[in-house]
């Protein structure tokens, strides 16, 4: 059995455990009694202490009448969590307390200053060097160090509030220091404003002058450089006199320019219509003419009257030919008046092209002026900006200066006392009830739980786990309902025969010889018939398989099956008997085909002993349940065999930990030698070789086994037994 198994056979008894403090209930009480009253008398004798506390608000104490010009509410600071904590620092700061420590002599009192009144113990300890000397530190760090001591400033929380609590063996000095804190606090603000407040004004003094001087200076040279420059003129819209003037030209040269392209424009069209031929109708400028609408309107007279007279007349009378000519005519002066409003287009084209070009040269001397005044004007806006920026500062100062002149005599402070100290009634150490209460109750359950330690440790209060040992003992004796009942001689043979192996086994640690030749008579067995072998070894079934595993209380079976994967049915069943049995059983599958994890766990695909040496999983990766029984099972697993065979060197740590875990672990190996399953072979380890029938090939594997140091071996057949994998009806099928 491991240490784990026997370990579990082990309960613990209450009722021994708890009866313990009945026992020693007087040693319990009489140190109950002894610590609470040394509670009592320390309680009694100490010395009382006071404790008073001062709380000041954090806030800003400016009032809309008092506060600066273009501020508002929304413009002051906001205090949080950071400037509470910043203002605490402030309280407890060392110029604050040895303020205090000055006006209220505490230097003189033998509370803040050792080396007043000193008791003859603490003479004795200085004298022998034993303790320092308080009166070799200086008086000020005394003092500071024992106001520290008995001093707590801390904000209360999600508040803008600072307490200052004080603790001291004079109710009145516990009040009043607190206090005179507060009041040193709220002091060094209005020192430390007063004191910026008058920095400021120091500084903004002779700023003013000199700023007074350049703005005048600046102010100067803008005038001067307008009085020089004469014809920096300024026109509308803000602007010099000459880029005004370029930009009317501008205009007025592109009107002019588009009226000479529309009347050469018009002129071409009239000329083009008259040498076609072409009508005159369609040109807007003819028609405008009066003569030539006058001369169109009798055109259009005499072709109706020619229409009408056609009529009654013929072609060649006198009448209609007179029509006819001075039709004629008319349309001959028309061409004439038309040929004029060309000329007259033409010579409005000339007319343009000359104001054009005469604005082009006043266009391109408003350049030359514009480009000039642009020059100047850059350095007048520049002289103007600084002259400006000088004033701008200057009226930005002088506002400061006459607020921080105005602010001289007021300068409220960002604190106030909302809760002064006052002198306490009542000390706060020692409490007598509490401390005498809590010693009791402290004393009392310390030697319940020192005795009850005591109990456990001693032995006394563990016993066997309840039935634990009967089943044990009643599952290594029951024989198989199907085996013969093992009798008591048979029993103590075994028990010889456990006590025989482990001493093989501790002398197989040890160096041994290169083993010698086997014996003639092992020879000879390798070639006859297996049946001699079967009895000279002692064949036995599953149950006695299981029955010896238990009675030697092996943590290791190797499992040898030569005649292939039939025969690792027995790995199979001896381990779900085991399991039967209440032992915590592990069987761990090293055959290429999976044969003996397969039946247990339906199914090939589940990862196993070739992830773990491939690195590929962990322990709990690859121990599975078996299907029908209790017991566990590491199957061969899906790594590539290669990979994880390079890793073999680990099969004995993987063991040693598998068996530290189970009570019994069983390697089936298939048709393995010797050499393959030295790496498994361990403490406490049987060897069985599987067999279904008495051969030739069973015999020599024996042969060699017993040859290769392992003369123990023990044959068992899965004969006469279920296959694994299909459960007996009545029994679970499933774990």
């Amino acid at each position: 059995m491991s240490v784990q198994s026997a370990a579990a056979d082990v309960d613990i008894d209450l009722r021994q455990l708890f009866a313990s403090l009945a026992r020693n209930w007087l040693r319990i009480l009489v140190v109950t009694l002894i610590v609470t009253g040394l509670a009592f008398a320390f309680a009694w004798l100490a010395t009382p202490h006071y404790k008073a506390t001062t709380q000041l608000k954090i806030q800003l104490n400016e009032s809309s009448y008092t506060r600066p010009a273009g501020t508002n509410e929304d413009d002051k600071p906001v205090l949080d969590a950071e400037g509470v904590a910043t203002e605490v620092q402030v309280i407890s700061s060392s110029d604050i307390l040895n303020k205090v420590a000055e006006d209220l002599n505490l230097g003189d009192k033998p509370e803040f200053n050792d080396a007043l009144d000193m008791s003859p113990v603490s003479w004795l300890l200085v004298t022998a060097g034993l303790k320092s000397d308080p009166g070799e530190i200086p008086l000020d760090e005394r003092v500071l160090q024992k106001m520290r001591d008995k001093l707590n400033v801390y904000g209360v929380e999600k508040t803008r509030a600072i307490a200052v609590e004080f603790s001291s063996e004079d109710p009145e000095l516990a009040a009043k220091i607190p206090n005179a804190i507060a009041k040193a606090y709220l002091a060094y603000q209005a020192d430390a404003k007063t004191k910026s407040n008058a920095a400021a004004t120091a500084f903004l003094g002779p700023e003013i002058d000199e700023l007074q001087k350049q703005v005048r200076d600046a102010e100067a040279k803008v005038a001067a450089f307008r009085s020089a420059q004469s014809d920096l003129l300024m026109g509308g819209n803000n602007s010099v006199l000459a880029t005004q003037q370029l930009s009317e030209l501008s205009t007025e040269l592109s009107r002019v320019r588009a009226n000479r392209a529309s009347a050469e424009a018009t002129a071409e069209r009239v000329r083009q219509a008259l040498q076609n031929g072409g009508s005159l109708d369609a040109v807007p400028e003819v028609l405008s003419s009066d003569l030539i609408q006058r001369l169109r309107e009798r055109q259009i007279e005499l072709r109706t009257n020619i229409a009408d007279l056609s009529t009654t007349l013929l072609d060649n009378h006198p009448r209609l030919r007179a029509l006819r000519s001075q039709l004629a005519d008319l349309d001959g002066q028309i061409r004439i008046e038309a040929q004029k409003v060309m000329r007259g287009l033409l010579t409005q084209a000339q007319t343009a092209q000359a104001r054009e070009n005469q604005l082009i040269s006043d266009v391109n001397k408003l350049k030359a002026a514009s480009s000039r005044a642009g020059e100047e004007q850059v350095q007048l806006d520049a002289l103007q900006r600084e002259a400006n920026v000088r004033r701008q500062q200057l009226e930005s100062y002088m506002t400061s200066f006459r607020e921080v002149s105005s602010r001289k005599n007021y300068l409220p402070v960002d604190a106030s006392v909302f809760s002064a100290a006052r002198v306490p009634s009542e000390p706060y150490f020692p409490k007598l009830v509490p401390i005498v209460g809590a010693a009791f109750v402290g004393s009392l359950l310390l030697m319940s739980i020192i005795t009850l330690l005591q109990e456990l440790f001693s032995g006394r209060a563990m016993r066997p786990a309840p039935g634990a040992r009967l089943e044990r003992i009643e599952q290594v004796a029951m024989p198989a309902m199907s085996a013969p009942a093992v009798e008591p001689e048979s029993a103590a043979a075994a028990t010889e025969e456990v006590e025989d192996r482990r001493a093989d086994m501790e002398s197989e640690l040890e160096p041994k010889p290169e083993p010698e030749p086997a014996p003639a008579a092992l020879e000879e067995a390798a070639v006859v018939d297996a049946e001699p072998m079967r009895s000279s070894l002692g064949e036995i079934d599953v149950e006695k398989a299981a029955e010896k595993l238990i009675a030697s209380g092996a943590a290791r079976a190797i499992f040898v099956s030569p005649e292939g994967d039939e025969a690792a049915a027995s790995a199979v069943l001896v381990a779900r008997e085991v399991s039967d049995a209440g032992l915590r059983v592990l069987l761990l599958d090293l055959t290429a085909s999976g044969a003996a994890s397969r039946p247990m766990l339906d199914s090939g695909l589940f990862p196993g002993i070739t992830n773990l040496l491939a690195s590929e999983a962990q322990f709990s990766d690859v121990i599975h349940a078996d299907l029908y029984s209790d017991c566990h099972v590491v199957p061969v697993g899906t790594a590539d065999p290669v990979r994880a065979m390079r890793a073999a060197d680990r099969l004995p740590i993987i063991m040693q930990s598998l068996t530290t875990a189970y009570d019994l672990v069983i390697v089936e190996c298939g048709p393995a030698d010797a050499h393959g399953i030295s790496r498994l072979v361990g403490d406490s380890t049987e060897v069985f070789l599987s067999m279904l029938q008495a051969d030739d090939e069973v015999a020599q594997a024996a042969v060699k086994l017993i040859e290769s140091g392992y003369p123990d071996l023990t044959l068992v057949t899965p004969v006469g037994h279920e296959t694994p994998g299909n459960p007996v009806p009545g029994r679970r099928s499933a774990a």
